[in-house]
């Protein structure tokens, strides 16, 4: 697909308002658009861009899309707000993380109730005062979709930021000694797992008056390897996929009643 510049299409995505659905999920890898497409009934690529790859298709007869955003919070708050001028108000991010709590281990799935706001996006939207809190709606959809699945599941809040290696490295890092010190507050607050797009997804979502979850899948747990525990590692978003469709579903179904 052609990478020229329209005027009729939004910048970053090159997508018109109208050619993707009220229900978007948001991978952050391009490579998994393809796979989450295949879950859709006649799926076609809408548009191609950067790191931004967008397919729309069907769902129990109601348009949905999938859009990948890249890493991080800065893309992930375009992608965001380019498709919400094409129509959509409803986001799930489908990802990974890697554990925190002992408990939450590689394969587990996390639903996010609400995120750590240690990036800098979403400072440029609300006061750091301001939660990163999901849609409630969206967050139940998603831990009944998990629960019918037979999956394992945690629900609570996950820790965002903007520097894979400050939290894997932190030691080799100038400003290491906060950052590990930091990283023992999320730890003793309970956070489950740490992850680089949710909390500006979260703060975004407000802004616009949409809607928004996130459900990842564990890769691993440094916590565990430290507690000298089994650190399962997985690389597949299998789960996670699947218990977005089924919340996709959950939600169109629910949309539709109201209606």
């Amino acid at each position: 697909m052609s990478k020229a510049y329209s005027s009729d299409r939004l910048y970053h995505l090159q997508l018109r308002p109208g050619e993707v659905g009220r229900y978007v999920i948001l991978p952050g890898d391009p490579g998994r658009c393809e796979k989450i497409a295949s879950r859709f009934d006649a799926p076609v690529l809408a548009a191609q861009n950067r790191e931004f790859t967008t397919y729309t298709g069907t769902l129990d007869g109601v348009r949905v899309s999938v859009t990948s955003t890249g890493i991080g919070g800065p893309s992930a708050a375009i992608a965001m707000e380019e498709l919400y001028q094409c129509g959509a108000d409803t986001f799930l991010r489908v990802g990974t993380c890697g554990g925190m709590q002992l408990e939450v281990e590689g394969g587990d799935l996390v639903i996010a109730t609400g995120a750590v706001r240690a990036e800098g996006t979403g400072r440029e939207y609300a006061p750091i005062e301001f939660p990163a809190v999901a849609d409630f709606a969206v967050v139940s959809a998603l831990a009944e979709a998990a629960r019918e699945g037979g999956r394992r599941y945690h629900v609570g809040v996950v820790q965002c930021k903007d520097s894979y290696y400050g939290q894997h490295e932190p030691e080799r890092m100038p400003a290491g000694y906060e950052l590990q010190q930091r990283w023992q507050a999320w730890l003793r607050c309970g956070c489950l797992a740490s992850e680089m797009e949710s909390a500006a997804l979260f703060v975004v979502a407000s802004s616009l008056r949409a809607r928004c979850g996130t459900v990842l899948e564990v890769v691993g747990n440094q916590e565990r390897r430290r507690a000298g525990l089994l650190d399962h590692i997985v690389h597949e978003t299998g789960e996670a996929i699947d218990t977005a469709v089924r919340a996709l579903r959950r939600l169109i179904a629910r949309d539709g009643e109201r209606a």
